[in-house]
């Protein structure tokens, strides 16, 4: 086998070992710990209350932050690809700001209160597609897409979305404002098996997609003219990867909230470690994503248990510290080398 993709087989391996301890430690970890001998027996039961916390609570968190982490991360890996800059996350294009938009509307009106439990990720999907909707059209230009000009207009579009709901939670009630805020931290802590079932399904069928296009991915890397050149329709490429990225931020966001760096620093590591191909850029990305939402979401629950924080708050903390970690350590290896 070659030497490379034996790398890349003994990385998929080891994140895959890293993420499925992750889960078991979620399982058990908790206000109620379970000691890891009794999990075989609590599952084979079915019956009891420690049954109830690990099939009900638990492992529903698990699923989800394996599916938000997994999608958040392989849409930072896309859209860097996209913009051939590592700085480019999720958020950047402003769908975050269009979301929370929708969903401060939303709570401002009161329609969350009469229109069920659908309404707030409804509205915060609404309200990403409204934002996709605007980036793509105002970048649209005779000969195809300036992806410099959406990015820019993309962060244009996420600031005016940011005032106009500074202004909503201004005017609102105490309430409201409350609701608003806890839900732009992000939280796990969805009960509703159809928006996780969504969720998963969504995130894995985006990473599929995702591999049909990992050539003309790498072909990005050198540019569009030298993409097409090599063969690789730019333009149709770049739509529906910006189309598939921006539509699992929008599901990830509207589901549970704002989860800030994921989508920024795992890519960045997984490129440091094993390289920009795609074919294997992806899928690390991937399963990265996934064990640090797990870990994150751990620490959200134990750190002053039984008090919960939001899962926002962990993951900006430990991603901005890594980030930096990261980037001292690559400027003190380039002045070295």
């Amino acid at each position: 086998m070659n030497k490379k993709y034996y790398r890349w087989l003994i990385l998929i391996l080891a994140l895959l070992v890293l993420t499925f301890g992750a889960g078991i430690i979620s399982l058990l970890s908790g206000e109620m710990d379970i000691p890891w001998h009794t999990l075989p027996d609590i599952l084979v039961q079915k019956e009891g209350i420690q049954y109830s916390i690990v099939t009900q609570i638990r492992w529903p968190r698990i699923v989800l932050a394996f599916s938000v982490g997994g999608a958040l991360s392989l849409t930072g890996a896309i859209l860097q690809g996209i913009y051939r800059n590592p700085l480019v996350e999720p958020y950047t294009l402003g769908i975050s700001g269009g979301a929370a938009l929708g969903i401060a509307l939303v709570v401002v009106l009161g329609l969350h209160l009469s229109m069920g439990s659908y309404m707030l990720p409804l509205a915060g999907f609404i309200g990403s597609i409204v934002t996709i909707f605007l980036v793509y059209t105002l970048s649209f230009r005779r000969g195809g897409i300036n992806i410099n000009r959406m990015l820019l207009i993309g962060v244009m579009i996420s600031f005016v979305a940011s005032s106009m709901m500074m202004f909503l939670m201004a005017i609102t009630s105490s309430e409201n404002l409350h609701g608003i805020v806890f839900w732009m931290m992000g939280s796990l802590d969805e009960p509703n098996a159809l928006l996780i079932d969504i969720m998963l399904y969504a995130s894995l069928a985006g990473l599929f997609i995702s591999y049909l296009f990992a050539r003309p991915l790498n072909a990005l890397r050198l540019g569009e003219e030298k993409a097409r050149h090599l063969g690789i329709h730019s333009t149709i490429t770049l739509r529906i990867l910006f189309v598939v990225a921006s539509l699992l931020t929008g599901i990830c966001v509207a589901v549970t909230g704002i989860i800030g760096f994921v989508g920024l620093i795992i890519p960045h590591i997984v490129r440091l470690v094993i390289g920009s191909d795609y074919r294997i850029l992806l899928i690390s990305s991937f399963l990265g994503g996934s064990f640090f939402l797990i870990v994150s979401d751990i620490i959200a629950r134990t750190v002053i248990a039984p008090n919960e924080l939001p899962i926002g708050v962990i993951t900006g903390l430990a991603g901005g510290l890594i980030f930096i970690v990261v980037l001292t350590r690559a400027n003190v290896q380039s002045k070295i080398s």
